[in-house]
Formats: structure tokens, C-alpha cells, sequence
């Protein structure tokens, strides 16, 4: 049994309205088990029988595979053009646990950004020069870009407003560190 999350974009905002219990009834139509919805912004856990195979090229063609399945089912069932990060909790573990800047650090938030498109975060981490370090820092990760910045600044700063371009919207999500805490307590208990 494989364990997986699954990082929707752009629902309870700008008009997009799921309920997490019909967000759950989707994976469920879908086949998957273990079904959790964690906060109301697009966050699922669930499990499929049977594992992806080994081969890492077969992994990403049955990753491929299985997010295309997904999008598609929310697409029908809820009108909308869905989006979703995918991602097996083993490597979220990894992720949260590789997070480079102080996640308590006070009067700061501390994000995760995910993308389909690995191309996109490193684009996106071109920008880490032009940053002003005062309020914000990125920095790359394996396979996700790191971002810390000041409550104070929040949306209004350099790094949001750049990776908050229309090009990047079917391929990136953004977490906050603490709610992948949260994701991770519920796959663990």
C-alpha cells in the first residue's frame, strides 16, 4: 500500500467552493482508501493498494498517470479546471524535515512551494538574488523551493508577486510549513 498526498490549487478561493467531504467522496469513487482531508484547502491523503513499481521511470509515468486521473475526476465532478501537486508522503516527510531556514522563527511564515513542472521552480529560484533578505529568502530544494518571509510583508512581497504569474498557476502550490506538519500527524496516526 502506497500512501500519497494530494496538494489541490486554487479551491475555497476566487469562487472555486468544494466541501471536504465531497472532495472525499471523489478519491473514494476513485478507489483509494484511507481517505483524509486535512483543512479546507485542498489538502488529501490517501492510500492505493498497490504500490507504484520499482523502476523510477515506470514511477513517474504511473505518477503521471495517477495525477491525471485525479484532475480529471475533480474536473467532472466539481466544473473546474483542477490542479494538483502529488506527492507520497515518504518524500513529504523528507521535504519537511529539509526545510533550511528557522521554522520558528518569530514574525515570520515558513512556505513550501510544490510544482508539477520542475522547470518552474527553478525559474522561480532565479529570483533569489533580487530578493531583499530583510523580508524574504528562497532557497531550491529536491524537487520543491523553500520560502520564508515576514509576516509584516506576507502577499504584498517581491517572491509572491512574481510566483503568482498566471504561467505558473496549473503547476504550483504553496504550503505553509506548519500545515505539512499537520498532513504528516495524520499519515502517522
Amino acid at each position: 500500500m502506497t500512501r500519497y498526498v494530494a496538494l489541490l490549487r486554487g479551491i475555497n478561493v476566487n469562487g472555486i467552493t468544494i466541501a471536504m467531504v465531497d472532495l472525499a467522496d471523489t478519491f473514494h469513487e476513485l478507489g483509494y482508501t484511507d481517505i483524509k482531508t486535512v483543512l479546507a484547502s485542498g489538502n488529501v491523503l490517501f492510500s492505493i493498494d498497490s504500490p507504484l513499481a520499482d523502476a523510477q521511470l515506470t514511477k513517474k509515468v504511473d505518477a503521471a498517470a495517477l495525477k491525471a486521473r485525479i484532475e480529471a475526476a475533480l474536473t467532472a465532478r466539481f466544473q473546474y479546471d483542477a490542479w494538483i501537486v502529488l506527492i507520497d508522503a515518504e518524500s513529504l516527510d523528507r521535504i519537511v524535515r529539509s526545510y533550511p531556514f528557522d521554522a520558528e522563527r518569530d514574525g515570520w511564515h515558513p512556505y513550501v512551494m510544490f510544482s508539477s513542472d520542475s522547470g518552474h521552480l527553478s525559474e522561480l529560484a532565479g529570483h533569489a538574488k533580487e530578493l531583499n533578505a530583510t523580508d524574504e529568502r528562497i532557497e531550491l530544494g529536491h524537487g520543491v523551493l523553500y520560502w520564508e518571509v515576514r509576516k509584516a510583508v506576507g502577499i504584498k512581497s517581491a517572491f509572491s508577486k512574481k510566483s503568482a504569474k498566471l504561467k505558473y498557476r496549473d503547476t504550483t502550490t504553496t504550503r505553509n510549513l506548519h500545515t505539512l506538519h499537520k498532513l504528516l500527524e495524520v499519515t502517522a496516526g
